[in-house]
């Protein structure tokens, strides 16, 4: 196949998940200026490497693409944000259920939610994003971020619990 080929099989299948992709960058590196160069780097990557897709989930593709450029660029600029500290409280807390974007959105403004969710760690955040604003499934999440399923659903579980914890704290110090 040439080249041509090539860019209009490429634009077909993975230009229309821009969106997605830009909006896990944007979580993950938290600034917009970064999130389009990391969507830029990850779809000049895409199509260096399009020979290899092998056609069955372009947006799982990408987004895995996406993923990987913007952890590899988080550790060259900032590490810290990478690690995840351990709170026994949190990772020891029942998952009560309790979907947190969805009451949020009804109690508090969508500030509020943005600032909670950015202060969660990066594998939190993703977590959360690919979920409950991509509204990727658990194996398509586990596919992206290339681990078990289980540890999806682990993260999850954390991940809302610690934006309960905080959105309840917030909405504390607002009354």
């Amino acid at each position: 196949m040439g080249e041509k080929d090539k860019l209009t099989r490429f634009e077909e299948a993975i230009l229309p998940h821009m969106d997605a992709a830009y909006n896990i960058a944007r979580w993950l590196t938290r600034n917009e200026r970064d999130a389009e160069d990391m969507v830029q780097e990850s779809y000049l990557r895409a199509f260096k490497f399009f020979d290899a897709f092998t056609g069955v989930n372009a947006r799982a593709w990408l987004l895995t693409i996406v993923r990987n450029t913007c952890y590899t660029w988080l550790q060259q600029n900032r590490g810290r944000e990478l690690m995840t500290e351990f709170d026994e409280k949190i990772h020891s807390e029942q998952n009560e259920a309790w979907d947190p974007a969805a009451q949020a959105a009804k109690e508090i403004d969508g500030r509020m939610l943005t600032q909670a969710i950015e202060a969660l760690p990066a594998e939190y955040r993703e977590a959360v994003v690919l979920r409950d604003l991509e509204g990727l499934s658990y194996k398509e999440i586990a596919e992206v971020a290339a681990v078990p399923v289980g540890t999806v659903m682990s993260r999850l579980a954390r991940a809302r619990a610690r934006l309960k914890r905080l959105l309840t704290e917030r909405l504390k110090e607002k009354a």
